[in-house]
């Protein structure tokens, strides 16, 4: 069964996720990656949550204020072995859920060309394209998402 635990970037069982997450994204955008890691550092996020499959973590997600209404999905991650199962959407239902509680009222994210199995999950939770924002702004491997909470 599923476990989800709401913790911050301090938690070392994020901080191991998010390397595997790291080595993943380093494979799949290759020469690209030292450009996208440069907005995923997990020192300022305080807002994470981890899924544990029989105590062993096997995902993860976090949200990072953006704006006054709004924050960012970060460092969405689910184990290769665990892929498939709902557990990404278990993990962004709750970043929902929490970002509602925390007053915010719409939640973007950035993802890439070489990640279509996220932006799948994106668009089945109703998240819609968006102009790609901030630093994604020219960036063409870069595809973003918004969703209203």
């Amino acid at each position: 069964m599923i476990r989800l635990k709401r913790t911050n970037a301090s938690d070392a069982d994020f901080q191991d996720l998010v390397k595997e997450l790291d080595i993943d994204l380093s494979i799949r955008d290759g020469d690209e990656h030292l450009f996208y890691s440069q907005f995923s550092k997990i020192d300022m996020i305080k807002y994470v949550v981890i899924a544990y499959d029989e105590n062993k973590p096997v995902g993860c997600g976090a949200i990072k204020q953006y704006d006054e209404t709004t924050v960012e999905i970060k460092r969405m991650y689910v184990t290769s072995g665990k892929r498939g199962k709902g557990i990404a959407s278990m993990i962004l239902e709750e970043l929902e859920r929490w970002s509602r509680e925390l007053g915010f009222e719409q939640c973007i994210l950035e993802t890439g060309i070489n990640q279509p199995e996220a932006s799948r999950l994106y668009e089945k939770k109703s998240y819609h394209i968006i102009s790609n924002y901030a630093q994604y702004e020219n960036i063409a491997n870069s595809i973003c998402f918004g969703k209203k909470l």
